[in-house]
C-alpha cells in the first residue's frame, strides 16, 4: 500500500475517533550497494527501509506512534496507540504542528536516473581495476563501493500541510591502501552523481596520491604554532561542533552560545552559513521535518552570532520564529534540530599567502578521534592529526602521530585569514559541511 492510500485511511479513522489535530510523517529509502575487494565483488545489498510516524494532540499532549506497515487496517490501531501515548505524558510542554498555507522556495533537484544493478556492478569493478592501476604502491586491502538510493519524504497534517519530496543519489567510494618500505597508509575518497558523469580516473588517482602522501613522516616538535587547516579538516571540526548552534542544546545548557545571539563570537572575517539550497548540496530541500519553509541564513555574520537554529518548539520557547531547521533522524525519531549545508564562507586570500603567513607552523589535512577527543559543551578538543610542516612559506615534511589541542570557541575568534579555495566535501550523513582553508593564529601541537 502506498502513502497516499494510507493517508486517506488515517483521515477517515481520525474523523471517526474525533481526533482534530494530527500529522503523518513519511520517510522511505530504497537502496542498492555493491562493493569490490581484491579483483572481485565481495558484497551486494538491496534494501527498502522506512515507514510512517503519526503525531496527534490530545488534551494538550502530543502522542506518537509509528509503523512500517502501510495497511489501511492498521490506521485505527496507529491512532489508538498515539492517543494512549499522549495519555502517559506528564510534562506540560507546549506542543506544535506546522501550519498550511506557507510559501516555499522553488526547489531544483538533480533527479538523475539511478543506475541498473548490472551497471552499478560494472562501474564498481571497473573502478576497482583503475584503483589498482593508479599506482604501483596500491596493494590488497584497497576497495571500491558503489551505491544508488532513492529517498522520499512526505508530511501531511490536519492543519493544511501536504508536502512531498523525493531525490535520487548515487556515487562511488574508493579506499586506497598503499605500501612502501614495510609501511602502509590509506586514503578514502567519495564522489556523488550519475555514474556516467564521475571521472573515475581522477577519483582513483586522487586517492592513490593522497595515500602515498600519508606514508613516512614523524611527529613535529611540541609547541604553540600557527595552524593552517585545509577544507577537509575544517569540515571535520564543523561536523563535530555544529550541535552548539542548536537552540535546544542552548536551552539544555549543552552549548556555551546560550544568550549569545547578537554578540561577537568569532573573528570579523568569519561568516558561517546554513544554506539548504546550495548548488553543490546533494539533497537540497525546501521544507523541514515540521513542514516549515527552509531558507539560507547567516548563522555568524562577520563574527556576530545572528541566530541559533530553531524548530517550532524551541522558537516558541525563545519568543522567536523557527529557522526551518527541524530534523528527524528517521521516520520514527523525535523532532530535533540540524543544519542542512553548513559552511564557512569563502575568503579572498590565496592558499599560498596563508602558508607564508603561517611560516614555522603546521598544515593539517587530517583529524581523527573527534568523538573521543572533543567536548561539544566546553568546546575543548585534543585530536590526532596529520599534515605537513610549513617552512619558508611551503608545505614540506609530512608529519603525523601528533595532537592538536585548543577550544572551538577560541578557534573561531583566532581565525586570522580565510582562503579562496572553498570546497564542499561529499557528505556521508544528513548534513553537508564545507569550508575554504583557514589560518588560526596559534594552537597547541604535541609531538616529539
Amino acid at each position: 500500500m502506498n502513502f497516499t492510500a494510507f493517508k486517506e485511511a488515517v483521515i477517515a479513522e481520525a474523523q471517526a475517533m474525533g481526533i482534530a489535530d494530527y500529522e503523518l510523517y513519511y520517510q522511505t529509502a530504497e537502496s542498492t550497494s555493491v562493493s569490490a575487494y581484491l579483483h572481485e565483488l565481495n558484497e551486494f545489498t538491496s534494501s527498502m527501509e522506512g515507514g510512517v510516524c503519526l503525531r496527534c494532540i490530545v488534551g494538550g499532549k502530543m502522542g506518537y506512534a509509528s509503523t512500517q506497515a502501510l495497511d489501511p487496517r492498521g490506521a485505527r490501531e496507529l491512532l489508538e496507540r498515539a492517543v494512549d501515548n499522549a495519555a502517559t505524558i506528564e510534562n506540560d510542554d507546549a506542543v506544535f504542528l506546522g501550519e498550511g498555507g506557507q510559501t516555499y522556495e522553488t526547489l531544483t533537484v538533480n533527479d538523475y536516473a539511478l543506475p541498473a544493478t548490472d551497471a552499478l556492478i560494472a562501474a564498481v569493478l571497473d573502478t576497482q581495476e583503475k584503483l589498482y592501476a593508479a599506482d604501483k604502491a596500491i596493494v590488497d586491502g584497497s576497495s571500491t563501493r558503489g551505491f544508488a538510493e532513492r529517498s522520499e519524504f512526505a508530511i501531511f497534517n490536519s492543519r493544511g500541510l501536504d508536502l512531498r519530496y523525493a531525490h535520487n543519489m548515487a556515487g562511488l567510494m574508493v579506499d586506497a591502501t598503499v605500501e612502501a618500505n614495510g609501511e602502509k597508509a590509506n586514503d578514502f575518497q567519495i564522489k556523488l552523481g550519475a555514474l556516467d558523469t564521475i571521472d573515475t580516473d581522477a577519483l582513483t588517482a586522487r586517492a592513490a596520491k593522497n595515500a602515498i602522501g600519508n606514508l613516512g613522516g614523524e611527529a613535529p616538535a611540541t609547541g604553540s604554532v600557527p595552524v593552517v587547516f585545509d577544507p577537509d579538516a575544517v569540515h571535520a571540526l564543523l561536523s563535530c561542533f555544529s550541535g552548539v548552534f542548536s537552540s535546544e542544546a542552548a536551552h539544555k545548557g549543552l552549548s556555551k552560545l546560550a544568550s549569545k545571539e547578537g554578540q561577537t563570537i568569532a573573528a570579523p572575517i568569519v561568516t558561517l552559513v546554513d544554506d539548504p539550497f546550495h548548488p553543490d548540496s546533494p539533497c537540497p530541500v525546501n521544507f523541514d521535518a515540521e513542514g516549515s519553509p527552509t531558507h539560507r541564513k547567516n548563522i555568524i555574520e562577520k563574527g556576530v552570532l545572528n541566530t541559533l537554529l530553531y524548530n517550532l518548539k524551541s522558537a516558541a520557547r525563545a519568543g522567536r520564529t523557527t529557522t526551518g531547521n527541524a530534523s528527524k533522524a528517521s521516520y520514527d525519531a523525535p523532532v530535533g534540530i540540524r543544519p542542512f549545508t553548513f559552511y564557512i564562507e569563502n575568503g579572498d586570500t590565496p592558499v599560498e599567502a596563508l602558508l607564508r603567513r603561517a611560516n614555522g607552523g603546521v598544515f593539517i589535512n587530517s583529524l581523527e578521534g573527534l568523538h573521543a577527543g572533543a567536548n561539544a559543551i566546553s568546546g575543548d578538543f585534543s585530536l590526532q592529526a596529520a599534515g605537513y610542516l610549513i617552512e619558508n612559506g611551503q608545505k614540506t615534511t609530512h608529519v603525523k602521530s601528533f595532537t592538536v589541542a585548543g577550544n572551538f570557541f577560541d578557534l573561531l575568534k583566532n581565525i586570522t585569514a580565510i582562503g579562496n579555495d572553498f570546497r564542499l566535501p561529499q557528505p556521508l550523513g544528513m548534513t553537508t559541511y564545507g569550508s575554504p582553508t583557514i589560518l588560526v593564529e596559534c594552537l597547541s601541537v604535541a609531538g616529539k
